[in-house]
């Protein structure tokens, strides 16, 4: 019983930090991008590193999201429950992957890059 709300108080919370990590990336990557173009700073390759941190920000996120799951599993075991937790972690797992995967090539990129 105690178990069971402590548990979903965990998930809770770690959903509540995804959605938090999201918001911060949001927010940052706004300021990165749009604000300091209104502002007319220069850009410089900001671009690309704003989106390497706001997929960072995401994969985050996705840690978080792909914690609380695995602790609603464990406290509500049902077959049906299970398959669409599976399901759903699968899906974050391969969205973690091509955000990882899509970061390294940012990366990459930038490094390349002549500096001016």
């Amino acid at each position: 019983m105690y178990i069971d709300l402590f548990v979903k108080g965990v998930s809770s919370i770690l959903e509540i930090l995804a959605a938090v990590v999201v918001g911060y990336g949001g927010i940052i990557t706004f300021y990165r991008i749009i604000i300091k173009s209104f502002l007319g700073q220069r850009f410089r390759g900001d671009y690309a590193q704003a989106r390497i941190d706001l997929g960072r920000t995401l994969a985050v996120a996705l840690e978080f999201e792909l914690g609380a799951d695995l602790l609603q599993t464990a406290i509500s075991p049902t077959w049906n429950h299970i398959g669409i937790v599976a399901a759903i972690i699968i899906l974050r797992s391969m969205l973690n992957f091509l955000l990882e995967r899509d970061i390294e090539h940012l990366e990459r990129q930038i490094v390349a890059e002549p500096q001016k």
